[in-house]
């Protein structure tokens, strides 16, 4: 393999592929440790994998001589990283990468490519859709919240991807949180013939987030049975699906309230930052809404501090009460919303709340209250 690539693209695909490589730094594979550099057509692919997921960039160069060779990760970014000079030349020679610029040279040992793990291939003839980057980044940004990453239940480890002919669902939960995003289906294409539900991992979804560029515009995602595949022009990433049922969550979702709240998204944020100060690590916030009150009040108190109380106007319905959040959840969801004010349905002190858009139908975000003790 000979190429010249410019310094600046180079770190582009090295970036993509890092956190890949990253979480290998404990593993008995010490091939994992490298990625895998070769030049397909015109253009310069690296490559790493984890055995669970895989990510693939494609960057430009001029392609002298083909070839490939999988070399250590860390100090070949740490080198490039360093250099001053754009212009790059590459060359590999008895297994070893040489590295050159108009005033460096190093001989990096490298591995055969052949050695390096085989990245999974899926079946592009069936589940696919295809749906602008934009807008599914945006969706998995606002899902984030109500996700984490749990030992126990590992269904919980990832978000639901319900597929359906007229629209696309995304879920995500903790147990504790829960957030859902409804694309319908003229937001993104398909020729699909039918439904089906997927779990993809969460880390997968974080690099998603991370990797692709808005710029980029669509995205083609394909599914089999175990594997989801991603792809752009420039970008790939495949990885393994999670196991398991996503719980059925739909029973807890709120269809009524006994009191219905409007407040300005701004006034809350800051509120809770403000009262949030003064609780202690389990958080707990207490929301009053008094009878025929035009607002409501946010308070905490930490025995070692003090307490604090923030006035907050709102257009209230229904019942008066008192109920117990953890402010960081309830501020989290909050912020996701894409709208100047806030919708929160409750039911009493001991049933999940409800946080939405006031005008938008798409999406919404569920939090258990903290039981008053």
């Amino acid at each position: 393999m000979k190429i010249i690539i410019l310094k600046n693209n180079l770190k582009v695909g090295l970036e993509a592929i890092s956190r890949v490589v990253g979480e290998n730094t404990n593993t008995t594979l010490p091939i994992l440790k490298n990625f895998l550099i070769e030049t397909i057509d015109n253009k310069i692919k690296l490559s790493a994998t984890n055995l669970e997921l895989a990510i693939t960039s494609f960057i430009p160069g001029k392609v002298v001589e083909k070839g490939g060779l999988t070399i250590p990760f860390n100090i070949f970014n740490s080198i490039i990283n360093n250099l001053q000079t754009e212009r790059i030349n590459l060359e590999v020679k008895d297994n070893n990468l040489i590295i050159k610029t108009d005033n460096y040279q190093a001989k990096i040992q490298g591995t055969k490519k052949e050695e390096f793990p085989i990245i999974p291939q899926i079946n592009k003839n069936k589940l696919f859709f295809k749906i602008p980057i934009s807008l599914f980044k945006k969706s998995l940004l606002s899902l984030a919240p109500a996700a984490q990453i749990s030992e126990i239940r590992p269904e919980l480890n990832g978000i639901l991807f319900n597929f359906q002919l007229n629209f696309l669902k995304l879920v995500a939960t903790d147990s504790f949180r829960l957030a859902e995003k409804n694309i319908t289906n003229n937001q993104f294409e398909s020729d699909l013939k039918q439904g089906f539900k997927v779990i993809i991992p969460l880390k997968t979804t974080q690099e998603i987030i991370r990797i692709f560029k808005e710029d980029e515009n669509k995205l083609d995602v394909y599914f089999d049975q175990n594997q989801v595949f991603l792809k752009t022009e420039n970008l790939e990433i495949i990885s393994r699906l999670i196991n398991g049922e996503f719980p059925d969550y739909q029973a807890i979702i709120p269809q009524s309230f006994e009191t219905e709240i409007i407040l300005k998204k701004e006034e809350v944020i800051n509120a809770l930052k403000l009262t949030g100060s003064f609780t202690d690590k389990l958080n707990e916030i207490k929301i009053i809404i008094k009878e025929k009150a035009k607002n409501i009040e946010i308070q905490s108190s930490n025995q070692t501090i003090g307490e604090n109380q923030y006035l907050i106007p709102a257009k209230i319905k229904g019942q008066p009460l008192e109920i117990v959040f953890n402010w960081r959840f309830l501020l989290e969801g909050i912020k996701t919303l894409d709208s100047e004010d806030v919708f929160i349905g409750l039911n009493g002190d001991n049933k999940p709340a409800l946080i939405k858009s006031p005008a938008d139908i798409s999406y919404f975000y569920i939090l258990m209250p903290i039981k008053s003790a």
